[in-house]
C-alpha cells in the first residue's frame, strides 16, 4: 500500500468518526438517558491511537464538559500516561455508555445493548493495537465473562471486538486506585508493562469472511446535539468547553 493510499484511508476514518459522533449526539435510543443527559460523551483522543481506554460510563463532570475522564481519575490517568512516555493526545479514551446514567447508577442491560454499536464502530475506525479496560464493568462486558478485575488485571489476551482483533489488557480503574495505595501501586505496575505490550504490534486479524458486518448506526434524531460535528483539528489536550457551547470532542483527531 502506498503512503497516499494510507493517508486517504486515515482521512476517511476520521470523517467516519465525525459522522459517528454526530449520530451519537442525536441518539435517543435510551429514553431516560436522552432526557437526563447534558451532553453525549462520545470519547476523545487520537483517531490513529495504538492504545485505547474503555471505562464504564460518564460521571457528573464528564456529562457537564462532554469529555471523558476529566476529574481526579482522569488526572491520575494523565500522570500514569506521562510515566510511560505517552500523552493524552496520543491515545483514545471513551466509555461503554456515551451518556451518564442518572445518579451514576449502573448501566442497564438494554442501555448497553443500545450503545454497543458506537463502541464497536470506534474500535473498527480507530484500529487500536491494545484496549485497556478500566475496572470490573468494562472488563466483564468486553470479555463476555464474569471473571473480576482482581484476577485478570495485568494479563493481556487477544479477543475479537466486532470486526477487529485487539490485545485486551484489563487494569484497575483509576477512581478506585485513588483511595487505595496498594491498588494504586498495582495499577502503576500494570501501566508500566504497556509499552512492552504495544511493541508486539496488532494481533493477526480475522479473515473478512469470518467477521460479521456491523449494522449502520441509526440516523440522528435531531435536537441540540444533532449534527454539530466539529471540523477542528487542534493538537493540544482537551479543554473545558465554555458554558452553553458544544464540546470539541474531536479536537485531538
Amino acid at each position: 500500500m502506498s503512503s497516499g493510499e494510507f493517508e486517504r484511508s486515515a482521512s476517511e476514518r476520521r470523517e467516519s468518526l465525525k459522522e459517528l459522533l454526530a449520530q451519537a449526539r442525536g441518539c435517543a435510543r435510551c429514553t431516560e438517558l436522552a432526557a437526563t443527559r447534558k451532553t453525549v460523551v462520545f470519547g476523545a483522543g487520537n483517531a490513529d491511537a495504538e492504545l485505547m481506554f474503555v471505562g464504564e460510563a460518564p460521571g457528573a463532570s464528564e456529562d457537564e464538559q462532554g469529555l471523558p475522564f476529566v476529574g481526579r481519575a482522569g488526572q491520575l490517568l494523565n500522570t500514569l500516561l506521562q510515566e510511560i512516555g505517552l500523552a493524552r493526545d496520543q491515545v483514545f479514551i471513551c466509555n461503554v455508555l456515551k451518556c451518564r446514567p442518572p445518579g451514576n447508577r449502573d448501566p442497564q442491560p438494554i442501555e448497553i445493548d443500545n450503545c454497543q454499536e458506537y463502541l464497536l464502530r470506534q474500535v473498527e475506525l480507530i484500529q487500536p493495537t491494545a484496549i485497556c479496560t478500566l475496572g470490573n464493568f468494562s472488563t466483564k462486558l468486553l470479555r463476555g465473562d464474569p471473571t473480576g478485575i482482581t484476577r485478570l488485571h495485568g494479563q493481556p489476551e487477544v479477543i475479537v471486538l466486532g470486526v477487529r482483533a485487539v490485545r485486551l489488557y484489563p487494569i484497575y480503574h483509576p477512581a478506585a486506585a485513588l483511595y487505595t495505595p496498594r491498588m494504586l501501586e498495582t495499577l502503576r505496575e500494570d501501566f508500566h508493562r504497556l509499552p512492552e505490550l504495544l511493541a508486539l504490534g496488532p494481533p493477526e486479524q480475522p479473515p473478512a469472511e469470518e467477521v460479521p458486518e456491523l449494522p449502520e448506526t441509526a440516523e440522528p434524531a435531531g435536537g441540540e446535539h444533532g449534527l454539530a460535528a466539529t471540523d477542528a483539528l487542534a493538537s493540544g489536550p482537551p479543554v473545558q468547553a465554555a458554558a452553553g457551547s458544544e464540546p470539541d470532542q474531536l479536537g485531538l483527531f
